[in-house]
């Protein structure tokens, strides 16, 4: 089974060595995402928007690979402050409450970027029931 590897045009993607999905069959993973659009950090200091826009950026990569969130079986995001869970706790469900992934949140010491507050990875599998 061969193993397709999609990038977004990121500066990044080539220095780190890395793609934004890699696809396998039904199965796809979703790099670390951010809030960065354009080079430059959205949403600074907001919480709730950062993981907004890296859960669009997500779903973004996922429709290119010929998936949806609702085949997104795992997630995992990582936090600077885990005092502000549950800004990024709320979004995760609004886009997430019915497909219900297995999740973990942890906190991290930093991110790439200073401004960048949230982090997040997902899993996906394609025809997974609801």
């Amino acid at each position: 089974m061969s193993v397709t590897r999609l990038g977004s045009g990121s500066p990044w993607e080539a220095v780190v060595g890395y793609s934004r999905v890699v696809v396998r069959g039904d199965t796809a993973w979703v790099s670390g995402t951010t809030s960065t659009v354009d080079g430059e950090v959205a949403h600074p200091g907001d919480a709730a928007a950062q993981t907004r826009q890296a859960l669009a950026i997500i779903e973004q990569s996922l429709e290119r690979a010929g998936f949806t969130l609702n085949d997104v079986v795992r997630t995992r995001m990582f936090v600077t402050d885990i005092s502000r869970w549950e800004e990024v706790g709320r979004v995760h469900g609004e886009v997430f409450g019915d497909v219900r992934p297995a999740t973990t949140m942890v906190q991290v010491a930093a991110l790439i970027d200073p401004a960048h507050l949230v982090e997040i990875e997902a899993d996906a599998v394609r025809g997974v029931p609801a």
